[in-house]
């Protein structure tokens, strides 16, 4: 009997990129632009230094290039900095049915090692793919009593995502990808009560790091369990109260659960975006200020009380996780992106006094993507909203015209406008460059000194 395990590599092995269709391999090339606008932006905040300072003194061989900051090291290291850059600011994508965000345990595993191995961008972006998928899959599988539990799925899942891609780039045959597959999972690891910290993010780049590391292992002749997922101490079986496998496996290679994989348009958590869309909405009705408004309430799904239900965050990344703090910002700013997530906005007395006025209340029937809003005035005015779908969601996806404007301000505020317009182009023809390399080079921001 061929177990979930063998089923999962001979997929992650022997998929030709060319069956992937082309309008899969767009969305995942999105993901690629999205994932780069976001670390480029981010590769400026003094975290990384933190990280670039610790590689230093441990010393590695340059083989790999972390975004935005030209610094090159070894292919471990830059998956960590890469990954931990594309979920600082919470700004990358979502998988809507786990709330996985795939391209950052992902994508930067398969840039690292196909960087090292001079892939092309094709094999880049069916490797990502595929490792998207299995990320996916698996998550799918141990959703939601995982995630219930306290887990960080992003950073448990990724490390599947992670080497499945990475061990693809790097040759590995069956016997191989199932022992990379156990090597993988056993380091599986990251928990929810870190969420508005810098080792939120770290999730994914120790998944990204991780899943190099146990493919490279792995081709060398390391060996890990060949049960990870089936066994009855596997990782579904200890990180979940209940789970299916079979959502691991049913229809893989021809139902892809990346179709509902989504971009983000605002920088927070994805379960604020529907609250977001309605205050910018509601901001524009008559009378509406924030000094006049009496109060604000919302139906949601109950994800939005579980995971952002924090009144008065006191730092940026905390923010990010209060649905007050982004219904307010969403309100006053008419926007939602880093720079209304920063200290200095999370104590802002007008953003902070209207937190106090903002209340929830959950509805079981309402989608994770949908809302209703209303505004009281203290002249007695009511404003209401409905929010079927949040921009951004599979089913109000964002547009390339969106995800462009997204990738032009974001690295904008890093990259020449020339620079910004020549790497956008070598992205949405990536599947036609004859080496990743010569893309990650482009990445370096101005005004980043680098000493390797």
């Amino acid at each position: 009997m061929v177990t979930t395990e063998e089923q999962l590599a001979q997929f992650i092995i022997d998929t030709p990129a060319q069956s992937i269709s082309g309008s899969l391999l767009k969305e995942v090339k999105r993901c690629v632009i999205n994932l780069m606008a976001v670390c480029i932006y981010s590769a400026r905040d003094p975290s990384l230094d933190i990280l670039l300072n610790v590689f230093r003194v441990e010393g590695a061989k340059p083989k790999a290039t972390v975004v935005g900051s030209g610094f090159r090291t070894s292919m471990q290291n830059t998956a960590l900095a890469n990954g931990y850059l594309a979920h600082l600011e919470d700004y990358d994508d979502t998988h809507f049915p786990t709330v996985i965000h795939p391209s950052a345990p992902v994508i930067p595993a398969a840039l690292a090692m196909g960087e090292y191995l001079g892939s092309s961008g094709q094999e880049v972006l069916a490797a990502s793919a595929i490792g998207m998928e299995v990320c996916c899959r698996i998550g799918m599988a141990v959703h939601p009593a995982h995630y219930d539990a306290g887990w960080h799925i992003t950073g448990t899942c990724g490390v599947f995502g992670s080497v499945a891609a990475a061990g693809r780039l790097l040759g590995l045959d069956k016997g191989q990808m199932v022992h990379a597959m156990g090597i993988a999972g056993t380091q599986a690891a990251g928990v929810r009560e870190v969420f508005g910290s810098m080792a939120k993010p770290l999730h994914p780049g120790r998944a990204a790091q991780s899943g190099v590391l146990a493919a490279l292992l792995a081709k060398g002749g390391f060996t890990g369990s060949k049960t990870i997922l089936e066994g009855r101490r596997g990782f579904p079986a200890v990180a979940s109260t209940s789970y299916d496998l079979t959502k691991a496996t049913t229809g893989l290679g021809q139902d892809w659960e990346i179709r509902m994989n989504a971009l983000k348009p605002y920088s927070c958590g994805v379960v604020n975006h529907c609250l977001i869309d309605a205050m910018v909405a509601l901001r524009i009705k008559d009378g509406v200020t924030p000094q006049a408004i009496k109060n604000i309430k919302a139906r949601v799904h109950p994800l939005v009380l579980e995971l952002v239900d924090r009144r008065h965050p006191k730092v940026g990344l905390e923010s990010k996780f209060s649905f007050q703090h982004s219904m307010a910002v969403g309100l006053v700013d008419g926007a939602a992106h880093p720079a209304q997530y920063t200290d200095m906005k999370a104590t802002d007395p007008v953003i902070v006094g209207l937190r106090d006025r903002i209340s929830a209340t959950v509805d079981a029937g309402m989608a994770e993507d949908a809302t209703q809003v209303t505004i009281t005035l203290n002249d007695g005015r009511t404003y209401t909203q409905e929010v079927l779908h949040a921009t951004g969601s599979p089913e109000n996806p964002m547009t390339d015209a969106q995800l462009e404007v997204k990738f032009r301000t974001l690295a904008g505020d890093a990259l020449s406008k020339a620079r910004v317009n020549t790497l956008l182009e070598e992205l949405w023809t990536l599947d036609d460059a004859p080496d990743i390399g010569q893309v990650m080079s482009r990445t370096k921001i101005r005004g980043r000194t680098v000493r390797n």
